[in-house]
């Protein structure tokens, strides 16, 4: 059988799977659609709350990044994982004593304010919708190079699937359906990295073979990796960031962000009390520890198997570069997605592949007759779904982590989604327009939003604006300005009252939506410095998927300032914070 046949088999069982879990777990009550009725065991929760943090950016880009940023991609790894740490113990077994349905519905009880809630409805909706074009990314990535189909018609498969079991079950559909995602997608993600590390240094352990000597040559993978990408006028995989206050910025954003998404959160309110949650957050560490801590291997073999595969002689030296047309299959077909692309500068016939913005190893190229770096687009986000390839693995292994691949990015979507279906039904209709709507009428408009948000997102994921991780960094940035100060000084402040609350949240959201905007080119006013988004004209260096901890510093700021000038809290909230933290 083909790979395409063995393919559409693996991802077909896996769909079959889902469509089957969310027919036996319908939703038939509010409860069951939000928070699966509060009855998951933690150990499950766990298992379904892993799925659901760990999405296409977690299994598709993050090695990608890693590969090509070494040293530098740690900030993905530090602050997602920080960051969950963050919420476990910080957040989430308060926010699950509350006893709410969403975020948006615990802020406007804690501030008192019907204004407050719909701000972090409006924060919460840019954040997800945000997140989850980085799942659209990887759906349409994985379906459009390994089942033969266009990006867009992956895209929208991948949203079928996703309306059929978020649909038809809600949080209790999701939560099972993530359940069987996890298995899939972390046997997907760890088989082949076992694979490889044991073709590559010779031990099964991929963590161990990150530090240990490829076979045969005495040297150690990282040593070698250096050296490699140095004689191609690179900087060393091991090399320290360019900015340590941007790479500090970057991680701290992507902490809180994490421990500010509504998505993640909701998952702590479906199990039945507040033990059962930091029960439920212990596991869900255990399980996501599995393949974050095998990313790094992943990673530093991907990248040095691509050099491998192109260079096929001496490191920088002429005729020693692989012959276009004499490519390995795996090449042609990426390049057929348009992931992948060459480009014979010096017409003769073979890939150059080295870093032409380095002055040192340029001089040495204009040698050899070299024209520039013939390898014109290698898009992060192949690497984890090419590595088995590139590694000559069996077809069986490549159509697992195909089905890993969507499996995590269909995981994601689907909370995100059912979080922002939650906050326009729940908080938004429920909570403001209409609050005498029956369960019944709730329910319906529940799945009419729900709807709505997929063709919503996939409307977005069309034209997404970068590779999947990238994208997801945005919406960290935007959660992390605007709900984690506002949820932080929710559980453990009494002093911050509803202005200060929408204040905060209004302006950490605009400085970090602005500042970001600028970057991309979504608008401009004439005069400002940073325009070009060029990294010496980055406020104080910092990034714009970095700057969410300058908008969650403002956040905190102006609530305080603004709650210390307007009246106090009333007592009765006072008492009802002090009693959320009561063990």
């Amino acid at each position: 059988m083909t790979l395409t046949g063995i393919t559409y088999l693996v991802v077909g069982f896996t769909f079959a799977l889902y469509i089957g879990i969310a027919f036996l777990s319908r939703a038939s009550s509010t409860s069951e659609f939000y928070v699966a009725n509060k009855g998951v065991n933690p150990i499950l929760n766990g298992m379904a709350t892993a799925a659901d943090w760990m999405s296409a950016a977690s299994f598709i880009s993050m090695a990608g990044l890693i590969a090509f940023l070494g040293y530098s991609g740690a900030q993905f790894l530090m602050g997602w994982t920080g960051g969950y740490v963050l919420l476990a113990l910080g957040l989430a077994p308060y926010l699950r004593k509350f006893g709410k349905f969403t975020v948006s519905e615990f802020v406007g009880e804690r501030f008192y304010s019907p204004t407050a809630r719909m701000v972090a409805v409006f924060c919460l909706i840019m954040a997800s919708i945000t997140y989850v074009i980085g799942q659209m990314k990887g759906i349409g990535v994985a379906f459009s190079r390994f089942l033969d189909t266009s990006y867009e018609f992956g895209l929208f498969a991948g949203m079928g699937i996703v309306a059929v079991y978020a649909l038809m079950g809600g949080m209790k559909g999701i939560t099972y359906t993530q359940i069987a995602q996890y298995v899939i997608l972390i046997f997907a993600y760890t088989i082949p990295a076992i694979f490889i590390s044991l073709v590559l240094t010779g031990n099964p352990i991929p963590q161990l073979g990150l530090g240990s000597e490829l076979v045969g040559t005495g040297e150690s993978l990282l040593d070698k990796l250096d050296k490699t990408l140095i004689d191609l006028g690179f900087a060393a995989y091991t090399e320290n960031p360019p900015s340590r206050l941007n790479f500090f910025a970057y991680t701290l954003t992507l902490m809180i962000g994490t421990a500010g998404l509504p998505h993640v959160i909701m998952r702590f309110f479906t199990v039945p009390n507040a033990r059962a949650a930091r029960y439920s957050a212990g596991w869900a560490l255990l399980f996501i520890s599995i393949l974050y801590l095998t990313a790094p291997a992943v990673g530093a073999m991907a990248r040095l198997n691509l050099i491998n595969t192109v260079q096929t002689g001496e490191i920088g030296e002429p005729d020693t570069n692989m012959v276009y047309a004499e490519r390995p299959n795996w090449m042609k077909n990426w390049e057929t997605t348009g992931l992948l692309k060459f480009e014979d500068k010096n017409g003769d016939g073979m890939i150059q592949y080295y870093n032409d913005k380095n002055p040192e190893m340029q001089a040495k190229a204009d040698e050899f007759g070299w024209e520039g770096n013939e390898v014109v687009k290698i898009d992060r986000d192949i690497m984890v779904l090419a590595n088995p390839e590139i590694a000559s693995l069996p077809d069986w292994v490549v159509a697992l982590v195909v089905a890993g691949g969507l499996a995590a990015a269909l995981s994601t979507a689907a909370g995100l989604l059912l979080a922002i279906a939650s906050a326009i039904s729940h908080d938004l209709l429920k909570g403001f327009l209409r609050p005498n709507i029956t369960e019944k009428q709730e329910l319906n408009a529940s799945r009419l939003a729900m709807l709505g948000t997929i063709l919503v997102a996939g409307w977005l994921g069309l034209n997404p604006p970068g590779f999947a991780a990238g994208t997801v960094a945005i919406a960290f940035g935007l959660a992390a300005s605007s709900l984690f100060p506002i949820l932080v000084m929710g559980v453990f402040s009494t002093r911050i009252n509803d202005k200060g609350a929408i204040a905060g949240m209004v302006s950490g959201l605009l400085v970090t939506s602005f500042y970001v905007a600028q970057h991309k080119g979504i608008f401009f006013i004439p005069g400002t410095s940073f325009m070009m988004g060029m990294p010496q004209n980055w406020f104080f260096g910092i990034s714009p998927n970095a700057f969410g901890v300058v908008g969650a510093l403002v956040n905190f700021a102006v609530a305080y300032v603004v709650s210390n000038k307007t009246e106090e809290v009333p007592q009765h909230i006072k008492d009802l914070i002090l009693n959320i933290r009561r063990p």
